[in-house]
């Protein structure tokens, strides 16, 4: 299927479940090896989240200002043109970019009611369930992304009354196109603004499942290596 072309000659599906799944067996089986070899990946990705928890609270931020910024533009009789869109947009990035930071800080609510019921099977029971959260947090990151390609493609652009300055959008492009590329991305951006294309206000969401997947792969090897899930302060249901 082309949704698994090979991806440095190997399949996707490989890169996505299999190598991590591998490296959780290495972490149950090798526990003290692999927290020598993972523990500077685990204080990085610590650093990565928090960041991440950044990007969410400026969001927030950010809609605090769109709507006091609406509620002026009312009060003196001016128009906000796209104010509900670019708000939207910004809710949309606060909960993506939340969602890695919230789950390794113990903001999700966790059903913990048949791991508190046999000490014995608890640590499988979370290793499981895990696991199977982060499979299906892999497959909602890989077709957020797949949902990104898909914009740009189409070329979809935004039914509302919000624009995009073009060098926001160039500057983004230039991530997606090779080095060389970039001086013909410049020369073609004008200095106007633009219908939004849906792409960029998506970004988030890819960026935001993709922390969430890795997060969740992430909280699996330490629970292997650690024996105790490193997720605290989960609320009891």
């Amino acid at each position: 299927m082309r949704d698994w072309q090979p991806f440095l000659g190997l399949p996707l599906w490989v890169w996505l479940f299999v190598f991590p799944a591998l490296l959780a067996g290495y972490c149950l089986i090798q526990g003290r090896a692999a927290k020598r070899i993972l523990a500077p990946v685990w204080r990085f990705l610590d650093k990565v989240y928090v960041f991440a928890g950044m990007i969410a609270a400026f969001f927030m931020l950010l809609i605090l200002l769109l709507i006091v910024a609406q509620m002026i533009s009312r009060w003196s009789g001016l128009t906000f043109p796209g104010s509900t869109e670019y708000a939207g947009y910004a809710m949309a990035a606060t909960s993506f970019f939340a969602l890695a930071y919230a789950l390794v800080n113990g903001s999700h609510i966790r059903v913990s009611i048949f791991l508190n019921m046999n000490e014995h099977t608890r640590f499988w029971l979370d290793a499981l369930a895990t696991l199977i959260a982060a499979i299906t947090a892999t497959y909602f990151a890989r077709y957020a992304i797949k949902t990104n390609i898909m914009s740009v493609v189409l070329n979809d652009r935004t039914q509302g009354q919000d624009y995009t300055p073009e060098w926001l959008i160039s500057f983004f492009s230039m991530f997606a196109n090779a080095p060389s590329k970039w001086g013909q991305i410049w020369a073609e951006t004008g200095s106007g603004w633009v219908y939004t294309p849906i792409w960029l206000p998506q970004l988030p969401m890819s960026a935001g499942t993709i922390l969430l997947a890795v997060a969740l792969w992430d909280a699996l090897t330490r629970l292997l290596v650690n024996g105790e899930t490193s997720i605290v302060g989960e609320a009891i249901e």
